[in-house]
């Protein structure tokens, strides 16, 4: 299952014309290239416009922000080799880019297994991205001061949203449990509006943890949810028989024996 890209990417993407108040190009044609970055109509065209910037103005002002739309049109493919890199040469442009922090810590957590060699190396750069990037976007300035308030208070919300999914993410694969439930409801808390994809997640922690009852009541909400995607809503329903056949089964089960207590004596002194 893909995450969804944030609604904070997009709308920082979106506010490149107000950015260029604050960040000046150095000539016409360079401006136009940084509007085809933003007008882009697909993800191809604005990887394509973003590399075309880079290229013609090395030196732009505006790298760090086109190496984050770049990465983002690369996560929104599913192509995550391409997104670490470009994400990778954001942080190389500016190390405070908090957006590409977070796409980083999802990507490798979500990419690390069990029995990876290398997976406390991976895990543990998953978890220092998402934590460098949560300590950065909560006193974040906006990207110039005409972004209105209530837009850049959900960006922040949805930013660290993703933040603590990444936590979650990796606590799954240490089979931390009750701290993947925790970074999970805290993931869908701190939203500006909730990823469904977060709730199945946190199901799938409840029911790791034999809390079948959560994870189902969990489940409902995302079905519950208008308009849900296809994807989730089908994942989410396979995963709601999948866990009231193992409750089922837990219940069926047959009870240990009771051990007879240990008859207290009394010591007179």
């Amino acid at each position: 299952m893909k995450h969804r890209i944030a609604a904070a990417l997009l709308a920082l993407v979106g506010s490149a014309g107000l950015m260029i108040a604050q960040l000046t190009p150095k000539s016409k044609a360079e401006y136009d290239a940084v509007l085809a970055v933003q007008n882009a109509a697909t993800p191809d065209e604005r990887i394509k416009a973003a590399d075309s910037l880079l290229t013609k103005y090395a030196d732009t002002q505006f790298k760090s922000w086109a190496l984050e739309a770049a990465a983002g049109a690369a996560q929104q493919k599913g192509d995550t080799d391409t997104m670490i890199i470009y994400s990778e040469r954001s942080l190389e442009a500016n190390p405070k880019s908090y957006n590409a922090m977070f796409m980083l810590s999802q990507a490798w957590a979500a990419r690390t297994k069990e029995f990876d060699l290398d997976k406390e190396e991976k895990l543990t750069r998953a978890e220092k991205y998402a934590k460098d990037g949560l300590d950065l976007v909560k006193d974040a300035p906006k990207p110039n001061p005409a972004v209105p308030d209530a837009q850049w208070e959900a960006a922040r919300k949805d930013f660290a949203s993703q933040g603590h999914e990444s936590l979650g993410m990796a606590a799954m694969v240490r089979k931390k449990w009750d701290l993947a439930v925790t970074e999970y409801k805290t993931a869908i808390d701190v939203a500006s509006t909730p990823d469904p994809a977060t709730y199945v997640r946190l199901a799938g922690a409840y029911a790791a943890d034999n809390k079948y009852d959560a994870a189902i009541a969990t489940l409902d909400k995302v079905l519950a949810i208008p308009d849900v995607h296809p994807q989730v809503k089908q994942i989410a329903t396979q995963q709601k028989a999948q866990f009231t056949a193992a409750k089922t089964k837990q219940s069926a089960a047959p009870k240990p024996a009771a051990t007879p207590e240990t008859p207290q004596v009394e010591i007179k002194k």
